[in-house]
């Protein structure tokens, strides 16, 4: 952590310049204060420090400053100093939560010692919450990005490192990945999360009045241009723009764009004066604007802009084996807008949903959900896609193969089950049959069985294993 700060409060001038000596000799920041002014305003609830204050003191007393402290952080440590032997006010200081109360006079050693324990205290109480605030963040991100696959698991690691730091991000991803869902997670756990997130696509509004969409507009501005108007950028003011299908954007408002990340101000339509703007940008396209830039498609100057850090988004076709699970959590959320029961989900049904090679991605399988939730499901054949190849009517296996029994089919979903978890568990038998609830016998009948041996499961590169 950094340096612990100390804010010391006495209105005793000689006696605050001592202890603050002592202080910074002892290796902290001290700020100092004759009176209660100005003190809360350097509490908050991240903050590695201690208050140390006075009890007796013109206007705002030690015992009030320390209340004002406690509601903005019931953890802060407050050490209180008297030059009066007072019991009365040494309980009531304890029972208001006082880290510990000092009597004067007192060493400096007596002081360090205190300060010291206290921040001890603080340390642990801040590393907690930030823990907890990460296996929050974690749950969250995991009930957003459903999966366990390594590439999932990859994509919500980046996710959670990304959170907390405020760079401009591009996200590419094919039509119906989840770009939108990975940059409204972003802007959810990260620290502009009370702040607006606007979306727009790029590619969906007409190019004549795209400019005054992004920018806005004064009153007389245009022809049309009847009142001032607020625009996307600066309605973000504080928060995230998402700019859906940035592919999409004309060259020239490309221009006009660089310049904005560049400067991080804006000038409305038929107006000269600067606004500055306090934004994040996350941009997202179902293209390779590395390829774009040589086409001279995409400027290449506000690629590199944008390009500050870049998630990809794996299809749904190189995770398959997160289509149980995915097509479980849509189900729920179908239920919720539907109102209407979850049919049973029949192993039958997955294998031939895993043998599907989904073009559309998790948005094609949520329509399949929908469907499936208001009973008109009838399977992959009905319609409801497009593509699916059913050799001589049989369900065509994601390694080509055919099947045409339910014991096949379902033999084909336990492999995929016991390989996923393999993954998950980086090659670890004990971890792996514990999970799903197996003895190691019957974990190692059945990888001989499927065949999931060593070089298969490690193939992403884990050394890790106990597959020996």
């Amino acid at each position: 952590m950094e340096t612990p700060t100390i804010l010391l409060v006495d209105d005793d001038a000689d006696l605050r310049h001592a202890l603050s000596q002592s202080l910074v000799l002892a290796g902290f920041d001290v700020l100092e204060y004759e009176s209660a002014e100005g003190v809360l305003d350097n509490i908050h609830r991240g903050l590695y420090g201690a208050l140390i204050t006075d009890i007796r003191m013109v206007g705002t007393d030690g015992l009030q400053l320390m209340s004002m402290a406690l509601e903005i952080d019931p953890s802060m440590p407050v050490i209180l100093i008297t030059g009066h032997g007072d019991v009365a006010i040494a309980v009531e200081a304890m029972r208001a939560g006082a880290y510990d109360l000092i009597e004067k006079p007192f060493s400096a050693d007596r002081l360090s010692n205190v300060v010291l324990r206290a921040l001890e205290k603080r340390r642990l109480v801040l590393e907690n919450r930030t823990l907890r605030q990460e296996l929050s963040g974690q749950v969250e991100l995991d009930k957003r990005l459903v999966g366990r696959t390594p590439s999932m698991l990859r994509l919500r690691n980046e996710l959670m490192m990304l959170t907390g730091a405020d760079v401009d991000v591009l996200i590419w991803g094919e039509t119906g990945s989840g770009k939108e869902v990975v940059a409204r997670a972003l802007h959810d756990e990260g620290n502009r999360k009370d702040k607006p997130f606007v979306a727009l696509n790029c590619g969906a509004i007409p190019m004549d009045i795209m400019e005054s969409e992004l920018f806005g507009h004064e009153s007389g501005a245009f022809t049309s241009a009847n009142k001032k108007r607020i625009g996307k950028l600066e309605h973000a003011n504080g928060g995230t723009i998402f700019l859906d299908e940035i592919e999409s954007m004309p060259m020239e408002l490309q221009i006009k764009l660089l310049r904005v990340i560049e400067t991080r101000s804006i000038e409305r339509l038929g107006s000269n004066a600067v606004i500055p703007l306090d934004v994040r940008f996350v941009a997202a396209t179902k293209t390779d604007l590395e390829i774009a830039r040589p086409q001279k498609s995409f400027r290449a100057d506000l690629y590199y802009r944008l390009n500050v850090v870049t998630i990809r988004i794996p299809p749904l076709r190189e995770r398959k084996d997160d289509i149980p699970a995915l097509l479980y959590h849509l189900a729920r959320e179908a239920r919720s807008r539907y109102r209407r029961d979850i049919p049973e989900i029949t192993p039958e049904m997955i294998v031939d949903l895993m043998a599907y090679d989904w073009p559309g991605n998790v948005r094609e399988l949520r329509n399949i959900a929908d469907r499936l939730v208001l009973g008109i499901w009838t399977g992959m054949d009905d319609g409801s896609s497009h593509g699916h190849d059913n050799t001589e009517g049989k369900t065509l296996a994601a390694d080509g193969s055919t099947m045409n029994t339910l014991a096949e089919r379902v033999s084909q979903y336990e492999r995929s089950i016991i390989a996923t978890e393999l993954k998950q568990q980086s090659g670890s038998v004990k971890k792996t049959y514990e999970a799903l609830g197996l003895s190691r016998k019957a974990l190692y009948q059945k990888m001989k069985k499927y065949q999931l041996d060593k070089k298969m499961l490690l193939d992403d590169g884990d050394d890790n294993s106990d597959l020996d």
